[in-house]
C-alpha cells in the first residue's frame, strides 16, 4: 500500500469522483452529457467516447487532489491513458488524486429483495493488473431493494468476503451495498445494514482496514459509528439517483462522510460546451460537492 495514498484517502479534505460507467450505464451518462446513440455505431466507439469525456474531467484546473482525493475507474479507463500517461498514473503523478478501479462484473438477478454481485472468475488476474498499474483500492457495488433479512445480511457476507481477496493482493476495497432510495421502508432497511456491516468489520483481523460506500441514510449521521470503527479507512456517499442539490444537502448532514458522486458529478457538463464553460461548470461541481463533504 502507498502510504502517502493511504493518509490522503483517510484524513484528506475531498471527495472521491466516481467516473467508473461501465457498458451498462455508459449510454445514460453519455446521453446525459449530449452524446446520443446515433453518434457511435458499435461498443469500441462508445468507450472512446465516455473516455473523452472522463478525460476532459480530469484535464480541467478544478480536477486535483486538493478536492478531489480520489477518482474510481471503469476497467477500460485503466487500461487507456490521458495525456500520454496511463490513467492511474497520471490521476497520481498530474492531479495528486489517488486512482481505485470498479471490479465487480455487473449485479445477479434479484433474489431475496436484493442484487448480489455476478461471479468473478477472473478478479485475481484483474487486482494482479491493478496493483501493477498504480491502483490504490478497488470499488463494487450490491444493491439492496427491499427490508430481507436474509438478502442483505448475503449482500454484505459476499462483499466483504470477496473484499478479503482484494485486501490479500494489498489493495484497499470500497464495499458498497446500495440502498435503493425510492423504497418505503428505506430506514428500516438502513438499520438492517448497518447491523450487517457492523459485525462483518468486527469480526476483521486487527489492522485491517477497508472503505464503505453508503447511499445517504434517511437519518442523519446514521452511520457515525462506521466512520468511526477503527477497520474503516473511510465512509463516502453515493448520490443513488438523487440530484447534486439534494446529495449535497444530505450528505452535509452525515459528519466524517465524504462524496463519491458519479451522475451528481457530471450534472449539467454538455460535450456541446466551449471549454471555458466546461471547466467552470465543473469547477463550481467539484466545489460544492467539496463543500458539502467537509461540512460535517
Amino acid at each position: 500500500m502507498n502510504t502517502q495514498q493511504a493518509d490522503k484517502i483517510r484524513a484528506g479534505q475531498g471527495f472521491i469522483a466516481a467516473l467508473d460507467q461501465s457498458g451498462g450505464s455508459t449510454p445514460k451518462a453519455l446521453q446525459l452529457y449530449g452524446v446520443d446513440s446515433t453518434a457511435y455505431s458499435n461498443e469500441e466507439d462508445m468507450f472512446d467516447l465516455v473516455h473523452a469525456m472522463r478525460t476532459r474531467i480530469a484535464q480541467a484546473p478544478a480536477f486535483t487532489g486538493e478536492r478531489v482525493i480520489g477518482a474510481i475507474l471503469f476497467e477500460m479507463t485503466m487500461d487507456r491513458q490521458m495525456a500520454g500517461k496511463p490513467t492511474a498514473q497520471f490521476m497520481w503523478e498530474e492531479r495528486g488524486v489517488v486512482p481505485f478501479l470498479k471490479v465487480d462484473k455487473g449485479l445477479a438477478d434479484a433474489a431475496n429483495g436484493v442484487k448480489m454481485m455476478k461471479p468473478m472468475p477472473d478478479l485475481d488476474a484483474l487486482l494482479s493488473r491493478a496493483v501493477a498499474a498504480g491502483i490504490f483500492g478497488t470499488k463494487m457495488r450490491s444493491v439492496i431493494d427491499a427490508a430481507n433479512a436474509q438478502g442483505i445480511k448475503d449482500v454484505v457476507a459476499q462483499q466483504f468476503e470477496v473484499g478479503k481477496q482484494i485486501l490479500a493482493h494489498g489493495l484497499v476495497p470500497i464495499i458498497e451495498p446500495e440502498v435503493t432510495i425510492s423504497i418505503a421502508d428505506k430506514a428500516h432497511v438502513e438499520d438492517m445494514l448497518l447491523a450487517a456491516l457492523t459485525e462483518q468489520l468486527n469480526a476483521l483481523p486487527a489492522g485491517t482496514e477497508v472503505m464503505l460506500k453508503l447511499t445517504l441514510p434517511e437519518l442523519a449521521n446514521h452511520y457515525k459509528s462506521l466512520v468511526e470503527h477503527p477497520a474503516v479507512m473511510r465512509v463516502v456517499a453515493l448520490s443513488g439517483g438523487y440530484s447534486r442539490d439534494e446529495s449535497n444537502s444530505r450528505l452535509a448532514q452525515n459528519t466524517g462522510v465524504i462524496a463519491s458522486f458519479s451522475r451528481a458529478l457530471t450534472e449539467g457538463l454538455s460535450a456541446q460546451q466551449s471549454d471555458a464553460d466546461f471547466n467552470a461548470t465543473i469547477a463550481a461541481t467539484i466545489d460544492s460537492i467539496y463543500q458539502a463533504s467537509i461540512a460535517g
